[in-house]
């Protein structure tokens, strides 16, 4: 709790009042990370496009583009703990506000770019302010006991999913009728959650849980080595590190593995992703809740991860495009591994913290965000000229299925020993207790 002598007493008199009478809820949490993934979402399919407007040559093109999302992801890496380290001392919600500003600003200065170096510039600022990911995550964790986390980051993935089933195909609309068109639509969208954060989005931490900001929390590097300290976490830092890298991987490739392969247009790959999307929006927003109450997050982040090496191993050896779909509505036990992953990590972490752990955990996905690329994009460069059809152009997914099995190998590991610690540490206190 501040006083009126304290560092933090200014910022919190300055900060605008929540809501009055309006208490935290997921609802409120829920509509402004889906209005935020549709923003996103948006520029997906014409980001590409503006890129090759800038530049001369396809090869160029490509890589310009990876530079941007570099500079995105890196940019991505560091913002997250401090967004989450900020959050925890002066509260969600003016922390929230700041990103969606700092996202409209992002958009609207992409779109008015007018050189590469321009627009790397302002990318890096957008995921600087995309950050703010991490403290909806912390929102979630605030107004949630620990046995209902794993069912609503569940449903904040769900607004992940609609936001990048809905987002894209308006971008695709809107890029139809001109190419800076979607990047103004989405410096709207995020305009409109500055809008509704202000006037409609209550608070969700107490100041009895905040704590002073040091800037020791914000260094990513730090908040990773104390995001693997937290008790009963240890091996699944290398979990979640997999398990990003190989979606990294996956997103990477995905669109030229399949044209490589079975000669897939534009719109084939965006009927894929969509059903990506439709798929995780069933499992995490609905299908999620009924199976925890059925297993614990340990026993569901175990099935999900077998799940996961499996579908990845199949996407590389597809024989067909059809199986790519096949294997996308199989693997419904491989939608849970992220929400079952947060759920364990936040339960881990005090109440004070939890903006810091989840700035954390986002920082060491941007990470993997990061390195993806570097792995992906070779490995598939190296089979691309194979014939269509061939087994070994999938080697990218065969390695994201190793990563995934790795994983799955830390997880298992984690999870009994921790078992075998909680039965000793029981066998200790019995005779105590007697």
């Amino acid at each position: 709790m501040r006083v009126s002598g304290e560092p933090g007493a200014v910022a919190d008199a300055a900060r605008p009042a929540a809501p009055e009478g309006r208490q935290a809820a997921m609802a409120f949490i829920m509509i402004a990370v889906l209005i935020d993934m549709l923003a996103i979402g948006v520029i997906v399919p014409v980001l590409p496009a503006l890129v090759g407007s800038l530049t001369g040559s396809q090869a160029d093109q490509a890589l310009w583009l990876g530079v941007v999302a570099f500079a995105f992801g890196f940019s991505n890496f560091f913002a997250s703990p401090l967004l989450g380290a900020l959050s925890d001392s002066f509260g969600r919600r003016p922390v929230l506000l700041i990103g969606f500003c700092g996202l409209a600003i992002s958009f609207f200065a992409t779109a008015l770019s007018t050189t590469m170096a321009m627009l790397v510039v302002v990318r890096m600022i957008g995921g600087g302010m995309q950050a703010n990911i991490a403290v909806a995550n912390a929102y979630v964790a605030d107004i949630s006991a620990p046995d209902e986390r794993a069912k609503r980051f569940g449903l904040l993935g769900a607004m992940f999913g609609v936001g990048f089933i809905l987002g894209p195909a308006m971008g695709g609309v809107l890029g139809a009728i001109d190419l800076h068109l979607p990047f103004f639509a989405a410096g709207s969208l995020a305009l409109l959650n500055v809008l509704y954060g202000w006037f409609v989005l209550p608070e969700s931490l107490p100041q009895a849980s905040r704590k002073r900001f040091a800037w020791k929390a914000a260094n990513p590097i730090a908040a990773l080595r104390r995001l693997s300290a937290l008790k009963g976490i240890g091996r699944l830092v290398g979990v979640i590190a997999c398990t990003g890298l190989a979606q990294g991987i996956l997103y990477t490739t995905w669109v030229l593995y399949t044209t490589f392969k079975f000669g897939w247009t534009t719109a084939d790959n965006g009927w894929s992703l969509a059903a990506v999307g439709v798929m995780s929006v069933i499992v995490q927003g609905w299908l999620l809740g009924k199976l925890l109450k059925h297993m614990s997050a340990q026993r569901l982040a175990v099935i999900g991860l077998v799940s996961a090496t499996f579908a990845f191993a199949m996407w590389g050896a597809a024989p067909a495009g059809w199986f790519m779909y096949l294997v996308i509505v199989a693997n419904i036990f491989g939608y849970t591994v992220t929400a079952a992953m947060q759920s364990i990590v936040s339960s881990a972490a005090d109440a004070s913290s939890q903006g810091e752990t989840m700035g954390a955990v986002s920082s060491m996905n941007s990470l993997t965000a990061v390195i993806a690329p570097l792995i992906g994009a070779p490995l598939l460069g190296a089979v691309s000229h194979l014939p269509q059809g061939h087994w070994a152009i999938g080697t990218p997914l065969y390695f994201g299925a190793m990563l995934q099995a790795l994983a799955l190998l830390l997880a298992w590991t984690h999870f009994r020993n921790r078992r075998r610690q909680r039965r000793a540490e029981a066998a200790v206190a019995a005779p105590s207790a007697t």
